[in-house]
């Protein structure tokens, strides 16, 4: 590299950097203003291309009437080990605190989506929690596999609480789900808690049952709705998606059908779903569906079952530590649907409107992929 190529290079860095430090300042209007001038900067220079730091407007459909009443923002997936196994998830978890906290105006709330932990230690879920204190807004826990099958969520518990509950905020009635329950196929099998909790780990492994919200769980769901008008806007978090996208890697909860026919008398549901690593959108009947990013890695997307008006991103860069993985938010409209943005590190954030699923996909349809998914 040139000595002149050098200077050219810093100069942009540092350039980009004063910029970025001028939008934190800005506020939503001034923002749209300047939101193509790194783009603008960088591909003058030669450096990039333009959509490497394109901003894009991520608020309301272009055209709309709808405001969003409020935002809440989301990390999911963190997959922690003790700090001094494995620094590289700690970090990420890190990250995302830091860009929900730097939010302004801050959301309402922010969602933990499950998956705090990776192996269901209680170092690992009292690291989790610990770096969790240091988010401004409220935060709001759901449970994953990974913090459940040690001990059954016993120190889980002790943190967080219970695995289920709802709560009602600003005109819409939120439900949490604890759908990563499962048949028991350990006892018989004399496994230990780690062996259990190993093979639950492993996504594809055979032995183990599929996903389930379970019939005690279905039912306190029932009696939580029965108290809701039928007109109430319904926002469901669940870790499992709740419907069967491809059995073999557990993505997948079996009664799924079941959780939905108890969904379907609203008019209005919206499911936000960790579990699956990746932008993943679907539509059944009056209920849509958002899957979550993770901060820890990408998977790959299912050789089959993938949902029609799901739009994937493109495939990770295996040597980016962090391609492919994010947090974000969700704009909670007056219509009681949601745009939520995937908030991808490295790369544009993508939007995937209430008006692409409530059109089924016939409209506002998020950027295609250049890249073929694994």
């Amino acid at each position: 590299m040139s000595n002149k190529f050098k200077s050219v290079e810093t100069k942009y860095y540092e350039e980009r950097q004063e910029l970025f430090d001028g939008l934190k300042r800005l506020d939503r209007r001034a923002f749209l203003r300047v939101a193509g001038m790194s783009a603008g900067v960088a591909a003058g220079m030669g450096l990039i291309t333009p959509n490497s730091f394109q901003l894009v407007q991520v608020a309301e459909a272009q055209g709309s009437t709808d405001k969003p009443r409020f935002t809440f923002a989301y990390i999911s997936d963190t997959h922690l080990y003790k700090k001094e196994l494995n620094d590289r998830f700690v970090r990420a978890i890190l990250k995302a605190v830091d860009d929900v906290n730097a939010l302004d105006p801050q959301p309402d709330f922010v969602l933990f989506g499950g998956d705090l932990a990776q192996l269901g230690q209680a170092e690992e879920l009292a690291l989790g929690a610990q770096i969790l204190k240091s988010v401004k807004a409220p935060v709001k826990m759901m449970v994953g596999e990974h913090d459940w099958f040690l001990d059954m969520g016993e120190k889980w518990r002790e943190l967080f609480g219970a695995p289920n509950y709802s709560f009602d905020h600003k005109g819409i009635h939120f439900v949490v789900l604890n759908s990563i329950l499962e048949k028991d196929f350990w006892t018989e099998r004399g496994l230990s808690p780690m062996e259990r909790m190993k093979i639950v780990a492993g996504l594809d492994n055979g032995i183990q049952s599929r996903f389930e919200v379970g019939g005690e769980q279905r039912t306190w769901l029932q009696q939580d709705l029965a108290k809701v008008d039928k007109k109430t806007p319904v926002i469901v978090f669940s870790h499992s998606p709740l419907y069967k996208y491809y059995r073999p890697w557990n993505f997948w909860t079996d009664d799924a059908d079941e959780v939905q026919a108890i969904l379907k008398p609203f008019d209005k549901v919206t499911v936000i779903h960790g579990h699956t690593h990746q932008l993943l959108t679907n539509r059944i009947g009056n209920i849509q569906f958002h899957g979550m990013l993770s901060t820890a890695w990408p998977w790959p997307y299912a050789p089959e079952g993938l949902p029609k008006v799901t739009v994937q991103m493109n495939r990770p860069d295996p040597f980016s530590q962090f391609d492919g993985c994010g947090d974000g938010r969700v704009d909670v409209l007056e219509s009681g649907l949601v745009n939520k943005v995937y908030n991808l590190w490295q790369r544009n954030p993508i939007t995937v409107r209430a008006s692409y699923l409530s059109s089924n996909g016939a409209s506002d349809a998020p950027p295609r992929t250049k890249l073929p998914s694994y």
